[in-house]
């Protein structure tokens, strides 16, 4: 398995296992914190930023398996978390 997509699942699995800490803490934070998954804007927002990650990765380092997809997929989510939180305040 390629080091770059090793490296994005462990900071992958670090949120999930954040969330789930959290969760036990505080019942229904998990919730609160994936909210953003409903606000099409943040998914749009995450969406384009995957894709020119993505894109940007792919011309800059050509095609290296997967790791560039699982690094664009990473950031578009927490592009589209933070977006999300607009909607908070």
């Amino acid at each position: 398995m390629e080091p770059s997509l090793v490296t994005a699942l462990v900071v992958a699995a670090a949120l999930a296992i954040k969330t789930a800490v959290l969760e036990l803490r505080d019942p229904g934070s998990a919730r609160r914190e994936w909210a953003f998954l409903t606000d099409r804007v943040a998914l749009a927002g995450g969406a384009l930023t995957a894709v020119v990650v993505g894109a940007a990765g792919w011309a800059y380092g050509g095609y290296g398996g997967y790791g560039v997809v699982a690094w664009a997929m990473l950031a578009g989510l927490l592009v589209a978390q933070v977006m999300g939180r607009r909607a908070e305040r």
